[in-house]
């Protein structure tokens, strides 16, 4: 039976993200990424460097955009920088050697074959049985009329939520401190930056892999459910 492996928001943590894929290994099955590949760790370059090879190498993988590369496309394109600023960017322009504090980073500041990467970055996803997104989804709506806003940044509204989308939502975004596992929904980050895990849930039999995560000690855990 074919496999899905879905992972986690990664943050940075370059190292974490090498000792899963190690135990994952090259697959011919579906890998999926939820997003929040960048900021608050201590190598987002080296991550999308990674994501950017794996997808040359497996047949099958499927990157979603998360909040935080919303973000750094924004900061990018000169928008919202002091709020990208203090939401954890600033490692991510350091990976990139750049200095937050004197250089004005703009696209041209990153290598082409990862605008590339970034610009690629679909909304959400699904297959025959589950629908995959970075934060969650507005109840009641179908996914053909899901909002950016909601897919990328969805909380309490939609964790607490019992609706039925059809197909089980797996998710990020939300730190748990173990994987939320219900009959209508899965979320999968378990905090890799702040000390906790990183999480690969693997599909359709259910199976968790976790390795330890890089805590950033420049990171404040947020609250955890």
């Amino acid at each position: 039976m074919n496999k899905t492996y879905v992972i986690g928001d990664i943050h940075g943590c370059y190292t974490s993200l090498e000792n899963l894929l190690e135990l994952i290994g090259d697959t011919e099955d579906t890998v999926i990424f939820l997003g929040d590949y960048i900021d608050r760790g201590p190598d987002s370059k080296k991550v999308v460097s990674c994501l950017v090879q794996l997808k040359k190498k497996l047949p099958r993988v499927i990157t979603l955009l998360g909040n935080h590369e919303s973000m750094f496309l924004r900061y990018l394109n000169g928008r919202d920088r002091q709020f990208y600023l203090g939401n954890g960017g600033i490692s991510t322009l350091e990976s990139y050697g750049i200095d937050p504090l004197h250089d004005d980073a703009t696209l041209d500041s990153i290598p082409d074959e990862h605008l590339a990467f970034f610009d690629s970055l679909l909304l959400n996803w699904e297959d025959e049985k589950n629908i995959y997104v970075h934060a969650g989804l507005q109840p009641g709506l179908h996914l053909s009329m899901q909002s950016a806003a909601w897919c990328l940044w969805a909380g309490d509204k939609f964790i607490y939520s019992s609706c039925d989308f059809g197909k089980r939502v797996v998710f990020g975004h939300t730190v748990f401190k173990e994987p939320l596992v219900k009959s209508e929904k899965i979320g999968i980050d378990t905090g890799a930056v702040y000390g906790g895990s990183l999480t690969c849930l693997v599909l359709p039999d259910e199976k968790i892999i976790r390795v330890p995560g890089q805590k950033n000690s420049n990171c404040s855990l947020p609250s955890v459910l």
